[in-house]
């Protein structure tokens, strides 16, 4: 439990704002500290954290769970803008253009436009999707897989985790720079490669967030970020948070998660209830407060906690 919030430096303010089930209500959030907004399932929490707060502050950088961006090739290292200058290394090191790398141009497997997968339309029943023997499901062509940097091909290295490649180009900067953006996430297990469809939505979150980490962005608004998330993870995610916080930034989470709430400064729980019979703010202050709160509907379950 957070029992010495951080001593804030200002606040934001939302006056006689109307939304959804939101009527006519007053909150203050605490600038350059984590202020957690939970309750029940419906209340209005995404409503003011999601809506509410980027129409009054449009500085504000969103991190929600709406799907990323892209095409069916669309990876990680495409989404970082890390494949660029992997191209271009591979291109200088060559001779040939840094398309020959790309399996959206003249890299891509002939047999499957690229995408390492052939599509077989079974008429009345489900179509089938089996790898390309041609490529071997990796959708580049025979000659962009004959050019090695470093000793390995440009399949080989969209194999490698983030934190394999940290290693393998240590001598770059502009990559490793970028690397450390999804190693400072979480996401240094990941293979450079990965395809954003096969990401959980905790993972697209925090690779949103390693896009915008240097962009900066001084207001964070997280939407329920420990969905799908195991408890490791959890801790992980909220000294993310606290790095963000010691740097200067304002923290912002919608969230029902209870380590998530005991680890705030400032807590905002909106209910009593879902719908019309929620939106109002029923309570605001510190994790120890909300424990005996009255008309806290979070604050039993978070002493619960802290007891056992």
């Amino acid at each position: 439990l957070n029992t010495q919030p951080r001593v804030t430096t200002g606040q934001l303010s939302l006056h006689d704002v109307s939304l959804h089930n939101l009527h006519h209500i007053d909150v203050t959030f605490p600038m350059g500290a984590l202020t957690v907004v939970t309750g029940v399932a419906g209340a209005g929490k995404s409503t003011l954290v999601n809506r509410l707060l980027p129409r009054h502050y449009p500085h504000a950088v969103l991190i929600d769970q709406r799907a990323l961006g892209g095409t069916r090739r669309s990876t990680i290292a495409s989404y970082m803008g890390i494949v660029e200058p992997i191209r271009a290394l591979f291109a200088r090191v060559s001779g040939h253009p840094a398309s020959l790398f790309s399996s959206n141009g003249q890299g891509a497997c002939p047999e499957c436009k690229g995408l390492g997968m052939i599509h077989t339309d079974l008429a009345f029943m489900d179509s089938v999707e089996t790898p390309c023997e041609a490529c071997a499901g990796s959708g580049f062509n025979h000659a962009a897989r004959a050019v090695d940097y470093l000793g390995k091909n440009m399949v080989q290295t969209l194999a490698l985790s983030v934190a394999q490649a940290m290693v393998h180009f240590s001598g770059h900067a502009p990559i490793v720079r970028l690397l450390q953006r999804l190693q400072r996430v979480g996401l240094d297990y990941a293979p450079l490669g990965q395809c954003l469809s096969t990401l959980s939505g905790g993972e697209r979150q925090r690779l949103k967030l390693a896009s915008q980490l240097e962009e900066g962005g001084s207001l964070y608004l997280f939407d329920e970020p420990t969905t799908g998330l195991h408890r490791a993870d959890v801790d992980r995610l909220l000294a993310l948070f606290d790095g963000l916080v010691e740097r200067g930034h304002t923290v912002i989470v919608a969230e029902h998660n209870l380590d998530v709430i005991a680890h705030a400064d400032w807590l905002i729980e909106m209910g009593p209830g879902a719908g019309h019979r929620g939106g109002q703010v029923v309570f605001a202050g510190t994790a120890s407060a909300m424990m005996d709160a009255p008309d806290s509907i979070t604050g039993p379950f978070l002493k619960a906690a802290m007891n056992a």
